[in-house]
């Protein structure tokens, strides 16, 4: 079994680092150390194992900013983002005295002129190759792209960050670039169209739509190879975190957005405690292909699955694929025991957890949040009196961001509510003193006190959401994404224009699930055949949810000719948004700076 993750977009990155930065370094015979930025170790983390390095030729790998013993016998491979902090402690390595051989220097992107010359200056005669390799995002998952800066929503956002949005939007800009060159597409650009509340129009998307578009066209003016200056078959689709503020907030009960919620998971990182009493943790990702099946299930089913995926997954891995040595499958079949329990155990345990905060008292708020988001309960009946619902989620002795959540729902279902009225909401939460919580939604265009000259959202109002009373849902699980309806309008061509300008025309053969799949002809299935057909890319500005990401891939999955592909700044949990939203109004401090590399 290959160790290499063979899951979309990590593939691809995996793939871009081998034919660049490897094929290089096997051209010598000499075995190399790779040194890495704390970004560059988190984008090889994200699509290789240590062993597939050793493969390759590369024995040790090294923190750029720590000390390290000199190495005069061995090359060094240098991957680090093209930043002052970067150069400065390459250059240290070979100013006073080489620590090795010789350097090989790789960018993730674009490196200015001055620090290149200032490299050059000093560690001239050592450097032997010298390359931009176009890849500044990170691949989270084979469908799922962050820019691993949770600062931005800061940035964009806060009033006291106005001189750091420019900077911001133009970083983005670049890395949504690369996320493009990587993919080998030059989309035609949209954009939600700007929001107006209080008299302050909100235009994030729009910016950034601009920025993206004057950086992918002189992106492929420049390219060596000249492979596609026109447009692809590719669209990209740009909103802010405001267009759908009740999706990220709401209390999820799909596998992986419910335990990212109510688990203390860092990192991907689970711990949990054995039958032993010993500490376990384990790493919830593609990788492990249980988490893989079950992640997008409701947590209703996801216990009944787990014995049925193991022995599933159990007898694919013992079917030799032509890749797999004698003695490697020999070692794979004397695991295999071993792989049944702990796949088995580390998800059993994460389902209880999950299950106990259920029953605890999530339960009691998925029908109260449900009936405020959807607009109806469960038979259908409109609501009528939103306080009735939100009522006995304030008098039960649910926890404060409970409690909070609740509120916003109420809210956002309401397009505002009066001055009055939220003061004696803010005192029955007992938030007098965190205010913020909820009145700094407004910075992210999101109505909190209502006024009868404000126009709704076009895509917050019950009206303008997509039909889906015919689909089977669970009874607390009957609110689906905007982005969702964002998503299928975009493959069957139906944005409207008004309320999704283009900033750049695409082919007018993109149509997703209609003419190019008719065309097409696709029959598979498989994520590999589909890639040949067509790709909707959607950025969040502010940060994704977990619901929000399963989405993209239920889309591909019904759609099968198009490719859908989601990525924002970062992704967040409910309560993260949360602490992000009140966080907006404090004065910024000497630390809080903008960079992609998160020290």
């Amino acid at each position: 079994m290959a160790t290499v993750s063979e899951h979309g977009l990590k593939r691809v990155v995996w793939q871009r680092i081998k034919e660049t930065i490897i094929e290089d370094c096997k051209k010598s015979e000499i075995w190399k150390i790779l040194i890495l930025d704390h970004f560059t170790t988190k984008l090889l983390s994200s699509c290789c194992k240590m062993s597939d390095l050793m493969q390759e030729g590369i024995t040790i790998v090294e923190d750029l900013y720590k000390s390290r013993e000199p190495v005069l016998e061995m090359k060094a491979i240098y991957f680090m983002t093209p930043t002052a902090k970067c150069v400065d402690a390459f250059i240290g390595d070979f100013k006073l005295k080489p620590k090795y051989k010789a350097a090989y220097v790789y960018f993730t992107d674009y490196c200015s002129d001055e620090l290149f010359n200032k490299m050059k200056l000093y560690c001239g005669k050592y450097i032997r190759v010298c390359k931009e390799l176009n890849i500044s995002f990170l691949p989270q998952e084979s469908q799922v792209f962050t820019c691993d800066n949770p600062g931005a929503f800061r940035s964009i956002y806060s009033p006291h960050c106005s001189q750091d949005k420019v900077k911001t939007l133009e970083t983005l800009a670049a890395q949504i670039v690369t996320l493009c060159a990587t993919l080998d597409e030059n989309p035609g650009v949209r954009y939600k169209k700007e929001t107006v509340l209080e008299n302050t129009t909100l235009d994030n998307a729009k910016q950034l739509a601009a920025l993206v578009d004057y950086k992918l066209t002189k992106h492929y003016d420049m390219d060596d190879n000249s492979k596609k200056k026109g447009k692809t078959q590719a669209q990209l689709l740009i909103v802010e975190r405001g267009f759908d503020p009740v999706t990220p907030i709401l209390h999820e009960l799909t596998y992986q957005a419910m335990a990212y919620d109510l688990v203390p998971i860092k990192n991907d990182t689970y711990k949990y405690k054995s039958k032993d009493g010993s500490e376990k943790e384990a790493l919830l990702n593609e990788d492990d292909q249980l988490w893989a099946r079950l992640r997008h299930m409701h947590i209703a089913e996801v216990s009944e699955q787990i014995p049925k995926l193991v022995k599933e997954i159990s007898a694919n891995k013992k079917q030799p694929d032509g890749k797999i040595t004698i003695s490697g499958l020999s070692q794979l079949m004397k695991k295999m025991p071993h792989f049944r329990k702990q796949v088995k155990t580390v998800h059993l345990n994460l389902t209880e957890d999950c299950m106990n905060h259920f029953q605890k008292n999530v339960e009691k708020l998925c029908k109260a949040e449900q009936d405020l988001a959807v607009g109806s309960d469960v038979e259908g009946v409109k609501v009528k009196d939103p306080m009735r619902t939100l009522l006995p989620v304030l008098l039960h002795p649910h926890g404060t961001y409970d409690k909070i959540r609740a509120v916003l729902l109420y809210i956002f279902s309401l397009n505002g509510t009066t001055e009055e009225n939220l003061n004696k909401l803010i005192q029955h939460v007992k938030i007098e003193e965190d205010r913020e919580f909820i009145l700094n939604w407004r910075e992210l265009g999101v109505p909190i006190i209502s006024s009868v000259s404000e126009t709704s959202r076009a895509y917050c109002t019950l009206s303008s959401r997509r039909d889906r009373t015919q689909e089977e849902t669970y009874s607390l699980s009957r609110w689906t994404p905007v982005i969702k309806d964002v998503m299928e309008d975009a493959v069957e061509n139906k944005l409207e224009t008004r309320e999704w300008p283009h900033q750049s025309e695409c082919p007018a053969a993109w149509n997703g699930s209609g003419a190019v799949s008719a065309r097409q002809k696709h029959k598979a299935s498989t994520q590999d055949e589909r890639r040949s057909g067509s790709r909707l890319i959607i950025f969040v500005i502010g940060g994704i949810s977990y619901s929000e990401m399963r989405s993209a891939y239920q889309v591909t999955q019904s759609v099968k000719s198009c490719e859908v592909i989601i990525g924002s700044s970062h992704i967040v949990t409910p309560m993260e948004l949360l602490d992000d939203i009140q966080a907006l109004s404090k004065p910024t401090t000497t630390k809080e700076t903008f960079t992609i590399v998160k020290e």
